[in-house]
């Protein structure tokens, strides 16, 4: 730390206070703990310059300095919370009409202690044939239901940390697209983000990121990135358009969306679930499916119009002539005959059925459930007011990000390691080696709190920008080093002086080049850019300061 001796006190600089702030409210920012916790730590930390101004004795500062990092040490790990945050609830189940909501957190299934996803699977999984009492107490408050089914819900453990990781870190895919044959405006992307959040938020998924980006020339592209599902999955979501037809002949009697479907079961067995499977002569299995939907006025007045003059069936004389034919993207998935009391009807209430196909029963039985749930969404939510082009798409796997988590942290352990033997050796003093660790360690945390305070995720990308900023750190740190301990005539002021215009210099030349990397590859790389900006701002605007203050102490002035 920066002191300066004041009769029988230290005194610390200003710019050492600025530091300790920026690094209290950084790690403030980073943990995710109860508030009167996350105030005890900020007071902790904040007490280490006071413990350094107002000790006298070397041997009490120690002594008082271990505790404080004992202290932090302790509270931080005893006060994470215990338990499981929900992350998703369908809308339609019993648990959302009583109120449970994403955000809440489980702490006790039938008053049985909650500590983690595992002890909630023990304890919320069962399948009877009587319905039995559930009890959730949470930080809402308690929710009872009646049910013979596992929750339909999703949980996960409480995040330890407020920072938000990318796919590369938390597994998922990603895809780049873009519109066929048209170009779109800024409003345009924002409509296309709009109408495409709204069909994957109710085909259920949660931790989904859209957004509009664009490359160096301009061009504007739909960037979709969610954790937990397969390349072939959001290949499947958003690579149609969406775009259902309900046809009897070439007359078309309503299209999906609420002008024309007011209403759509879903979880509900009374009028939506597989009717029955059956196996093929060749083997195969195919699962049929049905769902009821309400049709708007207009759309039922539409369906008496085109009925009205048909003729009966005179193989199947109970059937009218011609069949409902539904169509997704243009292409025909199920036929329904139109029973002759419905001839000139104004039906507002139409039964959509479909099939699913495997190899095996219960394979047939998951596709029908994906069909029914893929074409129940598009039915509320309606088709993309675009085709969309795959540019890109890719995936990662949640195990292999936690390993990149792993050994990245390792990685950056045993950077701080060479980095300080090779410094120490340099120079031979071992307070500008623990001055170098200090100041790397601060502009990391500073980086990581900022990240969690505006909720970035940090991705691959993102964690090679703090590694750069850190080296760009210590960079600055040896140049301002070197100027300190040179054995020129001129006064410490001075060499410091030369030093920090090296340093300003560098940091203006790296934040411009780093602006440009916020559009190539369709924003790909705005987290290298961005962590990168924000490490080398928190250096220029708070430890490189700290840092000279170091360096005049270390120097004697």
């Amino acid at each position: 730390m920066v002191l300066r001796q004041k009769g029988n006190k230290m005194k610390v600089s200003w710019r050492i206070w600025v530091l300790m702030f920026a690094l209290a409210f950084s790690t403030v920012a980073i943990l995710n703990i109860p508030s009167s916790y996350s105030f005890l730590v900020g007071v902790l930390i904040l007490s280490i310059p006071f413990t350094l101004t107002f000790s006298k004795s070397g041997t009490t500062k120690t002594i008082l300095l271990f505790i404080t990092v004992v202290a932090l040490l302790f509270i931080i790990f005893f006060s994470f919370q215990k338990g499981v945050i929900v992350t998703s609830v369908n809308s339609d189940s019993i648990y959302f009409a009583e109120g449970l909501r994403k955000g809440t957190v489980i702490t006790a299934v039938d008053e049985n202690k909650v500590n983690n996803i595992e002890d909630y699977i023990n304890y919320a999984t069962f399948n009877n044939n009587e319905s039995s009492r559930l009890e959730f107490q949470t930080d809402q408050g308690n929710f009872i239901f009646l049910t013979n089914k596992t929750p339909d819900i999703v949980v996960t453990n409480i995040p330890k940390t407020n920072l938000k990781t990318g796919l590369d870190l938390s597994g998922g895919a990603r895809a780049i697209l873009k519109p066929v044959n048209a170009t779109l405006s800024q409003s345009d992307i924002d409509d296309l983000v709009s109408v495409t959040s709204n069909r994957l938020n109710t085909f259920g998924i949660s931790d989904v990121d859209i957004r509009g980006v664009s490359d160096l020339e301009g061009n504007r592209f739909l960037r979709v990135e969610v954790a937990g599902i397969t390349q072939e999955d959001l290949k499947e979501l958003v690579g149609q358009q969406g775009k259902f037809e309900a046809k009897i002949g070439n007359d078309t009697v309503f299209v999906s969306g609420e002008k024309d479907v007011t209403f759509v079961c879903r979880n509900d067995a009374t009028c939506a679930g597989i009717e029955a499977c059956q196996q093929d002569s060749s083997g195969a299995y195919l699962c049929k499916f049905r769902f009821s939907i309400s049709l708007s006025p207009e759309a039922a007045e539409r369906h008496a119009r085109i009925t009205q003059n048909l003729i009966l069936d005179s193989s199947n004389p109970q059937y009218l002539s011609k069949p409902l034919d539904l169509y997704l993207d243009d292409t025909l998935v199920d036929s329904l005959f139109i029973g002759v009391d419905l001839r000139g009807a104004v039906a507002t209430q139409i039964q959509i059925s479909g099939s699913g196909t495997g190899a095996t029963q219960n394979e047939a039985y998951d596709d029908a459930i994906d069909s029914m749930k893929k074409l129940q969404t598009i039915l509320i939510t309606g088709s993309l007011p675009y085709k969309l082009e795959i540019v890109k798409l890719d995936s990662s796997s949640p195990i292999l990000g936690k390993e990149f988590t792993k050994n990245i942290i390792i990685l950056g352990i045993i950077v701080f390691l060479i980095v300080s033997v090779l410094i120490f050796i340099r120079y031979r003093k071992i307070k500008i080696t623990l001055g170098v660790i200090l100041t790397m360690f601060s502009e990391a945390v500073i980086t990581l709190g900022i990240a969690s305070l505006i909720s970035w995720n940090l991705d691959a990308p993102g964690i090679a920008g703090i590694i750069a900023g850190i080296g760009t750190g210590v960079n600055d740190q040896i140049v301002i080093i070197e100027e300190s301990v040179s054995k020129e005539s001129s006064t410490l002021k001075q060499k410091i002086k030369r030093a920090l215009f090296i340093v300003v210099g560098a940091f203006f030349t790296i934040f411009v080049a780093m602006l440009p990397l916020f559009w190539a590859g369709a924003g790909l790389l705005e987290g290298f850019a961005f962590t990168t900006i924000i490490g080398i701002t928190a250096g220029i605007l708070i430890t490189r300061p700290a840092f000279t203050e170091i360096m005049r102490r270390i120097q004697g002035e």
